[in-house]
């Protein structure tokens, strides 16, 4: 089971891997081995993933995420195994991005102290102000 929080797990048949031939640079091991990574997550469909993630990641603009599913592909290691654990690590990172919610902000009241502070302030800077105008010659 891949764990993505206290209280959810996902289980291994829900995720599918698939490895690949890896591009870029690496000579003879990466023309001949397997390595690269594919993994992919249908969370729409998925029964032991909450509605709070996935609404999450229906409103997450994030190229990772297509129509109903999770496309992660990783190809920065040289071993397959170690592609593999990226890419879940890769994918609780985003499943986390996804469930978390900013704290509603509620309104509060100012403080009589603080209201009072704040028309002195004013008052000050109007007086400041009004003291800038031109002189009146008598």
């Amino acid at each position: 089971m891949l764990v993505i929080s206290e209280n959810v797990t996902l289980p291994w048949h829900e995720l599918q891997f698939q490895a690949m031939r890896a591009q870029g640079a690496g000579g003879q091991h990466v023309n001949k081995t397997d390595s690269a990574v594919w993994l992919r997550f249908e969370y729409r469909g998925s029964p032991s993933l909450p509605e709070l993630y996935k609404e999450g990641l229906d409103r997450l603009s994030d190229s990772r995420v297509h129509d109903g599913f999770i496309l992660i592909r990783v190809e920065t290691h040289r071993s397959q195994d170690m592609n593999r654990k990226e890419a879940m690590s890769r994918l609780v990172e985003l499943l986390t991005k996804a469930a978390w919610r900013p704290k509603t902000r509620r309104a509060t009241k100012p403080t009589k102290g603080s209201q009072r502070r704040r028309v002195e302030a004013k008052k000050r800077k109007g007086d400041i102000k009004s003291g800038r105008g031109k002189i009146a010659l008598d």
